[in-house]
């Protein structure tokens, strides 16, 4: 071979290996593309979402359910966003009793109120729903559905996380918000299932989740209509109709789904019959724990929780029930979205 046609065959091959380099550069975006949980290392916990989610839905499956079937239910403090140091509700009920207390005086004679003022709202909601009860009537009951509205709207504009200094409507689980697309892109109904207020979820979660106010089921209390001057309106009393929470959870469902979910995702005691009622004797199935044990990027828990979320049953009944549990540290490549700029964590 002659130095001229060497010297015309060297281009050429460089040409050659910097296609097949931008050939390989495509390839592995479009994989990255593809992945549907990018923020979940590679783990049994994401192989069985992933598999469960494909026999499902492929045709042809022994386990296909038709989309009517593909009901998929998800507990909310603790498995979609933080509920450390307090469940998000709760401090929104303790930022309105701060705010309100210079106009009832008749607040401090309730121990309940004075205990949470005294910046103790964690042993309140652990004494039982009563005490609870009497925190939500004070700064729930009264008003219009559209005023309550429009308080924790503007509550979720101005607070921010004690911990994370970050707005609380900015703190959902990178990892939960994938296997929520996840499953909608697969043809699932995504509900929320929570002992957390219903008209307190239902200003948000469509925003934070995707998941409109029609599928958020939650605690509620009673509700009265009036027509007031010409208007509409609905009015707010105290009073709890439905704990939506440990055996409340099955009753709700059926209540307002009216049949038995396929997928369901928790993270405490709280909802282990929700997880049961979603997998024993009923196939095909899925069950998941979000175990809290990242004391670095998020809080480290289970048996002894800081407020409420305590894990101890639901943990020790999950091998034999076929439950997957998503080790929080280990599992998940981040637990926040990153800010702009900022690193992940």
């Amino acid at each position: 071979m002659r130095c001229g046609e060497r010297l015309l065959v060297r281009p050429r091959m460089m040409w050659r290996v910097l296609a097949l380099l931008l050939v390989g550069v495509v390839f592995t975006t479009q994989a990255a593309a593809a992945d549907p949980l990018p923020s979940w290392h590679d783990s049994p916990a994401r192989t069985a979402i992933l598999e469960f989610v494909e026999r499902t839905t492929t045709p042809g499956s022994p386990d296909f359910l038709e989309p009517a079937a593909r009901i998929a239910v998800f507990d909310n403090d603790g498995t979609l966003w933080p509920e450390t140091p307090l469940p998000f509700q709760a401090q929104f009920v303790l930022d309105e009793l701060e705010r309100l207390q210079g106009d009832h005086p008749e607040w401090k004679e309730n121990p309940a109120i004075t205990a949470a003022l005294a910046g103790d709202v964690a042993s309140v909601l652990r004494s039982g729903p009563g005490q609870g009860a009497m925190l939500l009537e004070a700064t729930h009951a009264g008003m219009t559905v559209d005023d309550f509205q429009s308080r924790v709207r503007r509550w979720l504009d101005t607070a921010r996380h004690p911990d994370h200094g970050r707005p609380y409507s900015d703190l959902a689980y990178q990892p939960m918000l994938e296997v929520l697309d996840l499953l909608r892109d697969h043809g699932f109904t995504p509900f929320i299932v929570s002992g957390g207020g219903a008209d307190f979820m239902r200003v948000w979660a469509e925003e934070v989740y995707g998941i409109p106010p029609s599928q958020v089921i939650g605690s509620y209390g009673k509700v009265r209509y009036e027509l007031r001057n010409d208007r509409p309106l609905l009015i707010k009393e105290g009073g709890i109709e439905l704990i939506d929470d440990r055996e409340g959870k099955p009753v709700g469902i059926h209540r307002f789904i009216g049949r038995r979910p396929v997928a369901c995702f928790g993270n405490s005691d709280g909802d282990q019959a929700m997880l049961e009622w979603t997998t024993i004797e009923h196939e095909p199935s899925f069950g998941l724990i979000v175990h809290h044990t990242d004391a670095v990027r998020e809080s480290a828990y289970d048996s002894d929780p800081k407020g409420t979320g305590k894990l101890v049953t639901a943990l020790e009944a999950a091998p034999r029930r076929g439950w997957v549990v998503v080790d929080m540290a280990r599992d998940w490549k981040v637990v926040f979205k990153p800010l702009e700029g900022a690193p992940q964590r």
